[in-house]
């Protein structure tokens, strides 16, 4: 396989136009340290990695025990959001062209082709849903395909036709959990494992707000629709204020729908949830900058975290 990136990586430097910069550190031979980063880069296994996070929430919330089928959910979990990843890179990559947050990604800059992308997402989907199916049980392979259907089928489609995408879209962070949990042979129609999927549902629509306050002008040159376009900054810090006080709302339900147990728990998941709302005011301001926008799009992933890992600590201690 390292052959085959190696090739791939020499039409890639012959394809870059004079002047341009060499990608990987300039090397003209690709080795393993070269070849691992660029098809982490395609598989957008930063975003990926997190899948992992919010399954290994929902298996451990259901049973509070490690053993094979949570690391076989994992894995599958993993390689299927990796294939997924790497698809949405083929369907946009036109897109990701003209932005300048994405625009030096692997297929616009030629380093990888359509070709070479397309049988690495094949393998990638094939073996994670393989790998779901075998040690995970039906329910949760057909959960992984529904998140990879709703990503690459309707997500990224809707991207392209309404700036509200993020709303029908966010289901696809309600999905991991719930493969976790189904891991586990537990009913999903269960209230704990309900109320987390609605958490991490509500929370990735203020989330997505706040990073468009970095990359709407990104769109807007993309030619997709983006609320950056339809509203101030005011607006947008008002509308994302209240996105983050139903995220907030959402978390302190979790005790009485089951998800949480401890008192001690919920009342952690209760300061840290004060924490958030206090640093959000700042959004409400006449003229928010990016600043405050940037500060709390770091604090609203760590809250998350947080929620799911104390969520984790009542059902193991």
């Amino acid at each position: 396989m390292i052959t085959i990136f190696e090739r791939e990586y020499r039409v890639s430097l012959n394809s870059c136009s004079e002047g341009s910069p060499i990608p990987l550190g300039g090397s003209l031979r690709l080795d393993f340290s070269q070849a691992v980063p660029l098809y982490l880069e395609l598989s957008k296994f930063g975003i990926s990695s997190m899948v992992t996070v919010s399954v290994a929430t929902g298996y451990l919330v259901a049973d509070g025990r490690a053993n094979w089928s949570l690391v076989a959910s994992l894995i599958g979990s993993l390689m299927l959001a990796c294939g997924a990843g790497a698809l949405n890179q083929i369907q946009e990559q036109r897109i990701d062209s003209l932005m300048e947050r994405t625009r030096r990604r692997p297929l616009p800059t030629g380093r990888i082709t359509v070709k070479t992308a397309t049988l690495f997402t094949i393998l990638l989907i094939g073996l994670g849903s393989f790998v779901l199916y075998l040690g995970c049980g039906w329910v949760s392979f057909l959960l992984g395909l529904l998140a990879l259907l709703w990503y690459n089928g309707i997500y990224t489609y809707l991207k392209r036709v309404t700036a509200y995408a993020v709303i029908p879209g966010a289901f696809i962070g309600a999905i991991p959990p719930v493969i976790g949990w189904a891991a586990t042979g537990r009913s999903i129609l269960e209230w704990p494992i309900l109320g987390l999927a609605l958490f991490l549902f509500v929370w990735q629509i203020p989330h997505f707000w706040l990073l468009l306050l970095r990359s709407g002008k990104d769109y807007e040159r993309a030619g997709l629709p983006s609320l950056t376009d339809r509203m101030t900054p005011r607006q947008l810090g008002v509308t994302t204020f209240l996105g983050i006080i139903a995220t907030v709302a959402c978390s302190l339900i979790l005790p009485a729908l089951g998800s949480v147990s401890s008192r001690w728990i919920a009342m952690l998941i209760a300061g840290a949830s004060a924490v958030l709302l206090l640093r959000s005011v700042n959004l409400l301001k006449p003229n928010p900058g990016t600043l405050a926008f940037r500060g709390v799009f770091i604090l609203i992933n760590i809250y998350a975290l947080a929620v799911m890992l104390l969520m984790v600590t009542d059902h193991l201690i």
